[in-house]
């Protein structure tokens, strides 16, 4: 009813809002998986990390009172299934995607299993930054409330380009994605290379699967995804490796995702659905457009399956 009296101009703070807060997911998501293929190999079982973070996140803060705790557990179980994914990926003729699947089925099953407890109980909430106090309107204050997660995903995206294009070790893992021979000749082992690179990624996936249970939405139930790890790794290809473009495209989806509720609060309710279904059509399309014959997976790493 709030955004109703602002009129129209709810509607771009409600996208600004959800820019920032849907988001973060899909950023920490993007750039785990980023990492991975930068390394040469495909991980498609993030959702099933990202759901197994946020259920061992959420139990984490209940039972010890600390959302970070939570957030570090996260991570350690989303590093755990990046190491099984990069232990089976290392063994002779077997698929990555394969793999991918399997592993996103095994996480989303586990977690609803082991987190049939936590649906009740309330957990701690990661704290937020408020960049909206110089305002008195209710919804500009709560459209510029940045978490600290966003923050540190925006801040982590700079960083990962600049390993990239400047640091040894992230020439060794562009060397791994690129040619596995190479990296060999260099005295690099290119599944160990991609074992840590896995590992990390699935700890940042991870991490994104806290900001779910413990911010926004804030509570953790068998629902909480709606995809966010399976629509990162076409965000990536879209985002053509790139970290900073990781970190635009997440902007993009989080908008996307608000767009429906936002033209809903100001009475726009025909469509409402095909709105909601802003983010799964933005996928798509970016995918078609990203298939064009001239560019076709421009920047991808030469070891990766789906370039063979």
């Amino acid at each position: 009813m709030e955004d109703a009296a602002l009129g129209w101009w709810g509607v771009p703070l409600a996208v600004i809002a959800g820019a920032i807060r849907i988001s973060t997911p899909f950023l920490f998501v993007s750039l785990g998986e980023c990492l991975t293929e930068k390394s040469g190999r495909i991980n498609l079982g993030l959702e099933g990390t990202l759901v197994m973070g946020a259920m061992s996140g959420y139990g984490t803060a209940y039972l010890t009172g600390s959302p970070w705790a939570g957030v570090l557990v996260a991570g350690l179980a989303g590093t755990a299934f990046g190491l099984l994914h990069a232990l089976i990926c290392a063994l002779p003729r077997v698929n990555d995607i394969a793999v991918g699947i399997a592993l996103m089925l095994l996480g989303t099953g586990l977690a609803f299993f082991l987190g049939k407890p936590f649906i009740q109980p309330t957990a701690p909430h990661l704290p937020a930054i408020s960049l909206g106090f110089w305002s008195e309107v209710p919804q500009i204050r709560a459209a510029l409330e940045v978490n600290v997660l966003f923050v540190i995903g925006a801040l982590l995206a700079v960083a990962m380009l600049w390993a990239f294009r400047a640091t040894r070790w992230g020439l060794i893992i562009r060397m791994a994605g690129d040619s596995a021979d190479a990296a060999r000749a260099m005295g690099y082992d290119p599944d160990r290379v991609r074992m840590w690179a896995t590992m990390t990624g699935g700890f940042l996936a991870g991490v994104g699967g806290a900001f779910l249970s413990l911010y926004y939405p804030g509570s953790w139930n068998e629902g909480l995804s709606s995809g966010q790890g399976i629509t990162a790794v076409a965000l990536v290809i879209f985002a053509r490796w790139n970290p900073i473009w990781c970190f635009y495209a997440a902007l993009l989806f989080g908008g996307a995702s608000t767009l429906g509720p936002a033209l809903q609060a100001v009475g726009v309710t025909q469509g409402y659905y095909l709105f909601n279904a802003a983010p799964y059509l933005l996928t798509l399309v970016i995918m078609v457009l990203a298939s064009s014959s001239r560019r076709r997976l421009a920047g991808a790493p030469g070891e990766l399956s789906v370039t063979r």
